[in-house]
């Protein structure tokens, strides 16, 4: 079971990079830039040489997300370098049943990153309770930012997760 997982994982990326298509003009808004401009490693910029392999959010749109070139309509739900379609199209359908896979899930990434959509919303004390007693830390923002910062967590190396509803999606 273990291997079959493995090689599911690892053939993941490259079924991503075979149904890359060009994002459309004009529909989706590009992520901030995560350079700095006056860092001392401007010449081993890693963020710059993102393997091809890793995931990284690259814009959005009110209804999705654009990852690799390929644009995800609906909500995601992103674990290391592991994409999925993910239900839940609003905070209140966000329920401990939505993330149970981090109750299996080994290992257990550090922190949940959860994009609200257009704006920072309160989340259920039941949820918190929840992803905290799973291990992880929460971190709740706007889908934008969420998607950059796992951006930035995931190119690190660090094990981080993203549960993210699009940016049309508001209290």
């Amino acid at each position: 079971m273990a291997i079959i997982r493995q090689r599911a994982v690892a053939t993941l990326p490259k079924l991503i990079q075979s149904l890359r298509k060009p994002a459309v003009e004009g529909r989706t808004h590009a992520l901030p830039s995560l350079r700095r401009a006056f860092s001392l490693y401007d010449q081993i910029n890693l963020i710059d040489n993102v393997p091809q392999d890793q995931l990284r959010f690259q814009g959005y749109t009110d209804t999705g997300f654009t990852v690799n070139g390929v644009e995800y309509e609906g909500s995601v739900l992103c674990v290391g370098n592991l994409l999925l379609s993910w239900s839940p199209n609003r905070l209140s359908q966000i329920t401990p049943e939505s993330l149970s896979i981090f109750q299996i899930l080994r290992p257990i990434p550090e922190i949940l990153i959860l994009g609200c959509g257009r704006q920072i919303q309160q989340i259920d004390p039941e949820l918190g309770r929840f992803i905290r007693s799973t291990g992880m830390k929460l971190e709740a923002i706007d889908s934008r930012n969420a998607a950059s910062t796992y951006n930035i967590l995931n190119e690190e190396g660090r094990i981080v997760a993203a549960a993210l509803l699009p940016s049309g999606v508001s209290s």
